[in-house]
């Protein structure tokens, strides 16, 4: 019975870990690439849209991301957006579209980048750890209602922390791998 809690479990934590990619792949490791900015939310149309539903984002260059609207009257919006941004990126606008200019990391900005990467990981870890407990209580629940033996709940509290330890090595390489990326010159 405490299986079922514990499978239950896993959808949650891969989403937890695709939301770490997602937020990992928007951080500036001194190359331009559209997952750099095509999640920023833009003020337009009354809410709040990605960038990537509101133009085409190219990469002509390693440094330079091209920002090309499909509707010009949101580029002050995605413009202000960049710029509110903890990216630390200037936007230089066009008629037509917005440039922006990867510059090379120094070494404050790459210091910045960890910071915000341990911010992201220590996010997850929490998220993990919140849905861990509550597995917890159900577990411990269900020994009280005499669903499953002490012993049971025993096993049941070893797997779901193995399978926690599982997740959490994951969390730690994919932060491993992109400490490197950032502080790679």
């Amino acid at each position: 019975m405490y299986k079922k809690i514990i499978d239950d479990l896993k959808p949650n934590l891969e989403k937890t870990i695709s939301y770490l990619k997602n937020e990992l792949a928007g951080l500036q490791v001194g190359r331009a690439t559209p997952s750099l900015i095509e999640n920023l939310e833009v003020d337009c149309y009354n809410q709040r849209l990605p960038i990537k539903q509101l133009a085409n984002i190219q990469t002509p260059e390693p440094r330079l991301i091209v920002i090309s609207p499909w509707d010009k009257t949101v580029i002050k919006n995605i413009e202000k957006a960049i710029n509110q941004s903890r990216l630390g990126l200037a936007p230089v606008v066009d008629e037509e579209f917005i440039r922006l200019k990867i510059p090379p990391l120094s070494e404050e900005r790459r210091r910045e980048i960890i910071k915000i990467l341990h911010e992201k990981v220590e996010e997850c870890r929490v998220s993990i750890r919140r849905q861990r407990e509550e597995i917890w209580r159900q577990i411990q629940d269900l020994e009280k209602e005499k669903s499953i033996s002490e012993d049971d709940k025993f096993k049941a509290k070893d797997e779901l922390q193995k399978l926690i330890d599982g997740y959490n090595e994951r969390i730690e390489e994919m932060k491993k791998n992109k400490e490197e990326a950032i502080m790679k010159v």
